[in-house]
């Protein structure tokens, strides 16, 4: 019976055309195997002549057997689409196998069509919809046949119904829109043909549903198409989406020219952030999924063109190039005045004493008084041989300070001079007093304080270096991990203005910390000038480098300039591929710089007693090292943060106390006893005031603002610990920052002309780059496809985006805050250090 059916068969196929014999022929072969080794049984085998957009309703037992013979004629120059559709109904106790045979290619499911989840739970769809790949052509026109096989080992009886139909609009064209609809069971994929003169195009996805998940795929013209959930991640590109999904795709990685775009809907929400079902109380307990079908709209755009990529990078050179030649410009002009200067300047190897002669100028050796006043020569002689308020320092004359300016700095240690350490009394004296001036912090001799400060910047940058090589080292290796496993769910990208550059996936991103380095050497810059400016006067005996003024260490400075360098550096690198794994490279020099500008606030009024550069680099360590662990551990982890709020208080609290006594307190078993008495005496025998009011009001303000962090990050738990963490450094900066300002005005100082520009341009540029940066173009505390939802077109030369934009304006802002933290006391140059409130 198998061969007469299969002669039968080969005989009507002869009859309609050229039937592929060998397909028949193999056919018979096996279906003869079968039906003589199912231990006696036969099953009729029928073949029927089918038709497209027929729908077929038929019976399958395990006793027959039928095959609907399909052709239709395929063209090389046109693509059509062939999609299968097949509804069984409810109450089978087998499955039914529907095998669909071509040219090239053999597509095979079974109905109920069980697709898997988490937990290794079972889904049942009887309703399946697959588009059968289009095998290839050589020749210009000709009639390919497919056959639809259906078999059951069911004795019972099961209706289907079968329908093959072409597909509508399976060619996706430029810029038009095309809408259809998709489940789980039934996945849509379309093709596309790059046109002439179009190397790079942006596939977008959307659907105004966020639920059900469902999955965008880019694959290459070939057979078999990976159109499931369990199988789409094999070859391809392919992210994951719940209204927004967006992939850019070049033509030099598709030999065809062309490429399938594929959306599967997943069977499980949980991958694009929703919920999870319940675990099924039996393994094999089958679940009904219910209606998981989503609207979908797909439309293929080209991509900026090359011109584009160039005027991005002109704009952005351009843009930092200009704060060169603003600052060319600037120095020019003020050379031009220091030249006018000196026509009028004393001789160095002559004393204001011995001509007799009040300066002409305040910047001229003269120095303001409370009032602002210009002090004569004389008062500036007895000013700095003085002995008043020196608390048993001896005498110094200007020739002393300035010995041996000639010498290397490298050739200076610590130990060969008089650091203090010997006259603790002296210490405890000077330090303790209710009113301090900058002469009684600023006794250290001053190439050893250069020395000590220096050791920052050659700190961070050996820091910088060994951190930057591996960081680099991984980026790429994340990179290349994207580039040829496809998955786009990897890196957190705004997928509508990723613009790919080689091997790297968003270099629109990468480019704009272009500002962080430019800017950064342009500080260096600024400084190395200022500390040849400096050198050079004290090499003159200059009495306006040697005694007035803020004292100049420059060492910080540096650091600060190589910290805003190594930003822009290791920015760049997240952003190669940005997720919460590498998050810290992003952030691990903001909390460097925001700590080095605290201590340069600190070192300007007590560089006597501010921290080392070991100290003040294990503490940012230990800062980092909670920013990984908060990171890693802290979401949703209660023992973590109330470790780190323990910690945070008590930090605070220590501080606060080192700041408040001068660093004249120690830490030893009889603290307690100490604190006790303290408490008696000040508040319950007497009640008695603090003795440093203003440093005890800057320092209740910090506590109220920490503590209020504290509590904030306890009860909350933000997701974004890095950022949170962020954002204590930047309120205890802004906090000091606007007491610094506020005593400093407050003591009868003036903010120049040159210091005021610059915090009015830094506090407006910091406002807009705020704004960019709380636009939120994507987010690695959600999941990818979550994170999607926020991606938003360029708005800038239709290359940058928002972030861009931030790193742009946000690099300008730290700019001009190191220049306002070096400039905001240039009023002081030509003051007395002993009339400088130390604050």
């Amino acid at each position: 019976m198998v061969l007469r059916s299969c002669w039968k068969s080969r005989h009507k196929a002869s009859c309609c055309g050229p039937a592929p014999c060998w397909v028949l022929l193999w056919f018979c072969v096996t279906q003869f195997v079968l039906g003589s080794g199912a231990l006696g049984e036969t099953k009729n085998v029928v073949q029927k002549d089918a038709e497209f957009d027929i729908t077929y309703n038929d019976t399958v037992t395990s006793d027959n057997q039928t095959i609907y013979a399909f052709n239709h004629t395929v063209s090389r120059n046109k693509s059509e689409g062939v999609r299968v559709t097949v509804d069984v109904s409810q109450g089978f106790e087998s499955p039914i196998l529907f095998v669909v045979r071509q040219k090239q290619a053999v597509l095979s499911f079974q109905i109920p069509l069980i697709l898997r989840g988490l937990y290794q739970r079972k889904y049942p769809y009887n309703h399946v919809g697959r588009t059968l790949c289009q095998p290839p052509t050589r020749v210009a026109s000709e009639t390919q046949y497919f056959f639809v096989d259906v078999s059951t080992l069911s004795t019972q009886g099961t209706n289907y119904q079968l329908r093959v139909s072409r597909v509508e609009s399976f060619i996706l064209h430029t810029d038009k829109k095309f809408s259809f609809t998709a489940s789980p069971s039934q996945p849509q994929y379309f093709k596309y043909v790059f046109p002439d003169g179009v190397d790079t195009v942006v596939v977008k996805v959307n659907s105004d549903m966020t639920f059900p998940c469902s999955v965008m795929s880019i694959q290459d013209i070939q057979c078999p198409v990976y159109d499931l959930d369990n199988n789409v991640a094999f070859i391809g590109m392919y992210q994951t989406m719940t209204k927004k999904g967006a992939i850019t795709v070049q033509r030099k990685d598709f030999p065809s020219n062309s490429f399938y775009v594929v959306v599967v809907v997943k069977t499980e929400d949980e991958a694009c952030g929703g919920p999870l079902r319940f675990y099924p109380l039996r393994p094999d307990e089958l679940i009904d999924a219910g209606n998981r079908s989503k609207v979908i709209d797909v439309i293929v755009t080209p991509a900026i063109k090359s011109e584009v990529y160039v005027m991005g990078m002109l704009f952005c050179l351009g843009i930092f190039l200009s704060f060169y030649l603003l600052t060319l410009l600037m120095a020019c002009v003020e050379n031009k005045r220091m030249k006018k200067r000196e026509v009028f300047q004393i001789p160095a190897d002559m004393s204001p004493a011995e001509t007799g002669q009040i300066p002409a100028s305040p910047y001229e050796y003269g120095s303001f008084a409370d009032n602002g006043s210009t002090l004569s020569s004389e008062a500036i002689t007895d000013s700095a041989t003085s002995t008043d308020n020196n608390y048993g320092y001896n005498e110094r004359s200007l020739d002393s300070v300035g010995r041996s300016r000639h010498e290397s700095l490298s050739s200076v240690e610590e130990d060969d001079y008089d650091t203090l350490d010997d006259i603790n009394s002296d210490k405890n004296i000077v330090r303790t007093k209710k009113f301090l001036y900058v002469a009684d912090l600023s006794r250290k001799d001053k190439r050893i304080l250069s020395k000590k400060y220096q050791i920052y910047f050659w700190n961070i940058a050996t820091i910088g270096v060994f951190y930057a090589l591996p960081v680099v080292q991984l980026v790429i290796t994340y990179q290349t991990v994207v580039n040829v496993t496809g998955n786009q769910d990897i890196c957190f990208y705004n997928f509508l203005c990723a613009h790919p550059l080689g091997a790297l996936s968003a270099f629109n991103n990468i480019l704009s910390n272009l500002g962080y380095v430019l800017l950064g050497l342009l500080f260096l810059l600024i400084i190395l000038k200022r500390d040849i400016v400096h050198q050079r006067a004290l090499v003159r005996n200059d009495v306006n480098a040697l005694e007035c003024g803020i004292p100049k260490h420059f060492g910080l400075y540096y650091a600060m300039g190589t910290a805003l360098m190594m930003e822009g550096l290791l920015s760049a690198c997240y952003h190669v591929c940005p997720n919460y794994t590498n998050f810290q490279f992003d952030t691990s020099f903001m909390y460097m710089i925001a700590g080095l500008c605290m201590l340069k606030l600190y070192q300007k009024r007590h560089p006597d007693i501010n921290a080392s550069a070991y100290t003040a680099y294990a503490c940012l360590a230990g800062v980092i090292f909670f920013s990984v662990l908060g990171v890693v551990f802290g979401k949703g982890n209660n023992v973590f943060w109330i470790i780190f709020s323990v910690i945070h208080i008590l930090a605070t609290m220590l501080l606060s106390t080192q700041l408040y006594y001068m660093g004249r307190w120690r830490m030893d078993s009889g603290i307690l006893r100490r604190m006790v008495h303290i408490i008696y005496t000040d508040s319950i025998r007497q009640c008695s005031g603090p003795m440093y009011i203003d440093r005890m009001v800057l320092l209740v303000m910090g506590n109220i603002v920490n503590w209020s962090l504290a509590a904030y990050g306890l009860l909350e738990r933000p997701n974004d610990f890095a950022s949170y963490l962020l954002a204590i450094a930047i309120c205890n900066l802004l906090l000091y920052f606007a007491f610094y300002i506020i005593m400093k005005l407050r003591s009868g100082e003036r903010i120049q002309c040159l210091a005021l520009v610059c915090i009015l341009f830094t506090a407006v540029v910091w406002g807009l780059a705020l704004y960019f940066f709380f636009q939120g173009l994507s987010t690695w505390q959600k999941t990818p496809a979550e994170s999607r939802e926020h991606n938003r077109d360029c708005i800038l030369l239709s290359f940058f985006d928002d972030h861009d934009i931030w790193h742009f304006l946000s690099s300008i802002a730290m700019f001009g805050s190191f220049l306002v933290l070096m400039t905001m006391d240039d009023d002081l140059d030509t003051v007395q250090r002993d009339k400088i409130f130390a604050f």
